[in-house]
């Protein structure tokens, strides 16, 4: 075949797998005036018993909302939580609710606000999704599918901020 012929086959090709990676990155979850953007967690390794998931919050309303608490069925516990940078070192603790301010964006990523998933009942596999239900303040609650994947930096590059050596208290 010659390459005139190929080349509107490749080029549909190179679309449609890009099209593809980006559906797959991309997931979004509403809840009344709240958008859950693309939820994901880090995998774990056998034996580890705690996870972090991590998505964005989106208040697309004029009231402010909080984010209650959330739930799984692949661990024991689902807690809130927040990291901080004492001296030097990054201390975690649980929180109470995350606010969503009116019209704002609440990123949940590693080294700040998150989820942790703890009492894991078996380790979260690269490719695999779990499915977690948020509650909410105001917007009630939403079901997502939590993408487990490795972390990106808004560049592609892997991501700083790793959740491994912190103390939690």
């Amino acid at each position: 075949m010659n390459s005139s012929f190929i080349r509107p086959f490749r080029t549909l090709a190179v679309v449609l797998v890009a099209l593809l990676a980006t559906h797959s990155m991309a997931h979004s979850y509403r809840a009344g005036d709240i958008e859950v953007g693309h939820p994901w967690a880090r995998p774990t390794v056998p034996g580890q018993r705690a996870g972090g998931a991590f998505l964005s919050l989106t208040n697309r309303g004029t009231s402010p909302d909080k984010l209650l608490s959330a739930a799984s069925p692949v661990a024991a516990s689902v807690e809130l939580h927040t990291m901080t940078l004492e001296g030097n070192v990054m201390r975690m603790r649980e929180v109470g609710a995350i606010d969503i301010p009116a019209g704002q964006n609440v990123k949940l990523q590693p080294g700040g606000l998150h989820i942790m998933f703890m009492g894991l009942k078996a380790p979260l596999k690269l490719g695999e999704s779990v499915p977690m239900t948020l509650r909410f303040e105001k917007a009630g609650e939403v079901t997502v599918e939590v993408k487990v994947e490795m972390p990106q930096a808004e560049n592609g590059a892997p991501a700083p901020g790793a959740h491994g050596d912190h103390k939690h208290q």
